[in-house]
């Protein structure tokens, strides 16, 4: 089985954000988490995003990583 490691711009991508490099660094300076909010429940995301992001953490989907990365980065 094939498994696809995806990085933050096509995270960025597939959230449908800008992912240059600039941008991003813009976005994660702007929105920040709550230590104890997941990711997916963040009030900066529109309904398409947040179901994304939580279809993807509850199958442990390939984007899993990622995603946890950026959640990282916003705390």
């Amino acid at each position: 089985m094939h498994q696809i490691n995806h990085d933050l711009p096509s995270l960025f991508a597939q959230l449908g954000l800008d992912n240059s490099e600039q941008s991003m660094r813009n976005f994660i300076e702007h929105h920040k988490l709550a230590p104890e909010l997941a990711i997916e429940r963040a009030p900066f995301w529109d309904t398409a995003q947040a179901a994304f992001l939580a279809e993807q953490l509850r199958a442990d989907a390939d984007w899993c990583e990622v995603i946890d990365e950026l959640s990282v980065l916003l705390r």
